[in-house]
């Protein structure tokens, strides 16, 4: 009776997440991924368009020089790479602000990590990445936190249970939960 009930309960929370159409992925704070290397662009896959939203903290400093790269990807090994994001001209990463970026790579299924790599000596404090394209749904991660000089840094939820894909699946030793937004 108690495994029937169990079942049940498991087969309801996972209808209702994902049947969601965004999900927001909370952890205690993002890791470190010491041995993350971003992947070559694979020839033959498909092209997707992306949407990508990087919201600075207001603790920020003004703004930052430094260069900031990002890496996201599925489940299924499809991983979108930009060396460089910033623009020291146009003063993008300012505190309290939204940054927009339009960016094509290999289509994909939902989204389940996503790090950032900040190079310099100006610090920079990410409130959150949102990424939202056609054929996925909507995420965000939060990081809300000043990252580290020349660190891959963010969050990997492969598989629901929070999988670091860099050191032969090891569990990241924090919760991860999906949830509508």
């Amino acid at each position: 009776m108690l495994r029937l009930a169990i079942s049940l309960f498991l087969f309801a929370l996972c209808s209702f997440t994902s049947s969601s159409s965004a999900r927001s992925f909370f952890q205690s704070k993002p890791r470190p991924i010491d041995s993350f290397l971003p992947k070559p662009k694979l020839e033959n896959a498909g092209v997707c368009s992306y949407t990508v939203i990087i919201k600075t903290s207001c603790s920020s400093v003004s703004y930052t020089r430094d260069k900031i790269s990002i890496a996201f990807g599925d489940v299924y090994g499809n991983e979108v790479y930009v060396k460089r994001l910033d623009d020291p001209k146009s003063r993008t990463f300012e505190k309290c602000s939204s940054d927009t970026y339009k960016i094509t790579g290999p289509c994909m299924r939902d989204v389940c990590y996503q790090y950032l790599l900040r190079q310099g000596s100006d610090g920079w404090k990410p409130e959150n990445v949102k990424i939202y394209g056609s054929s996925i749904r909507s995420v965000t991660f939060y990081y809300n936190l000043f990252l580290p000089n020349s660190v891959w840094y963010g969050f990997n939820v492969c598989n629901g249970i929070g999988f670091d894909k860099s050191s032969d699946h090891q569990p990241i030793i924090a919760s991860a939960l999906a949830a509508a937004m």
